[in-house]
């Protein structure tokens, strides 16, 4: 059975633009990194029931691969899909940690669906599997197209390709699980300064390594000084930039640093 890599992200930049409803809108550019990534497969079993092999710390329900599997199937009401499950589980080699801010549920669920489209030969096209993606989680549909570079904007699901070379990062994560929910509320009742469409404008137009050049990362990532708020035992990194709402901090791999 083939092997599919779900790759890490990092935000090189994510400012808040507003509100829509209960969700903020944001312009951000994501970037793979090529570096870290799980590891998913099918493998044949013996009892009907969804299965995940893999380490994780969620019940199935919880976790996005089985969310994916769920919105698939109401989406393309397959017997195909069904059955295919009733004899297949899904298993997952886990290399980016959780909750970390780099996107490791959502690449895994995003890899799934694709995973499902290909080998079950459902015919999706990849904006119908982005669209199905959004309803798991907003940085699903970045990892469904499989850019290397883009600009994402709304709640996520509005995906750009940037056309730029790959960045090389070195990427830490301290041990300590962050809650995006905890992290946003504490930006909208403390921080709340939405960046104006010119300035989004202007850094969706700009390089990733011209902006990690040029602002400081506090500057770059408006959920850091939040995620700081929220968990006073976060430490700051001087010379990295802070990932999503963390917990992970990355920097351009280069000589300096040996």
């Amino acid at each position: 059975m083939i092997r599919y890599r779900a790759y890490a992200k990092v935000n090189i930049f994510l400012k808040i633009t507003g509100m829509r409803g209960d969700y903020h809108t944001l312009s951000s550019r994501f970037m793979q990194v090529k570096s870290l990534f799980d590891t998913l497969w099918f493998e044949p079993k013996s009892t009907p029931e969804f299965e995940i092999r893999g380490n994780f710390d969620c019940e199935v329900h919880s976790n996005t691969i089985y969310k994916a599997y769920k919105y698939l199937q109401s989406a393309t009401h397959s017997d195909n899909l069904s059955s295919f499950f009733e004899n297949y589980a899904v298993c997952v080699e886990k290399n980016i940690p959780s909750f970390a801010g780099l996107g490791g549920g959502s690449s895994d669920a995003a890899t799934f669906l694709r995973m499902c489209n290909e080998e079950l030969e459902l015919g999706l096209s990849v904006e119908e599997l982005a669209e199905i993606g959004s309803n798991v989680g907003a940085d699903v549909p970045f990892f469904v197209y499989g850019y290397e570079s883009a600009n994402v904007s709304g709640i996520g699901e509005i995906v750009e390709r940037y056309n730029e070379p790959l960045i090389d990062f070195e990427v830490t994560t301290p041990e300590l699980q962050i809650s995006t929910p905890a992290v946003y509320r504490y930006y909208r009742e403390h921080l709340f300064a939405p960046i104006s469409k010119e300035e989004s404008t202007r850094l969706e137009a700009t390089p990733s390594r011209e902006i990690l050049a040029s602002i400081n990362s506090k500057e770059a990532n408006d959920l850091y000084n939040a995620a700081l708020g929220c968990y006073p035992e976060l430490s700051e990194k001087e010379g990295w930039f802070f990932s999503g709402s963390g917990s992970s901090f990355f920097r351009i791999k280069d000589d300096t640093h040996g």
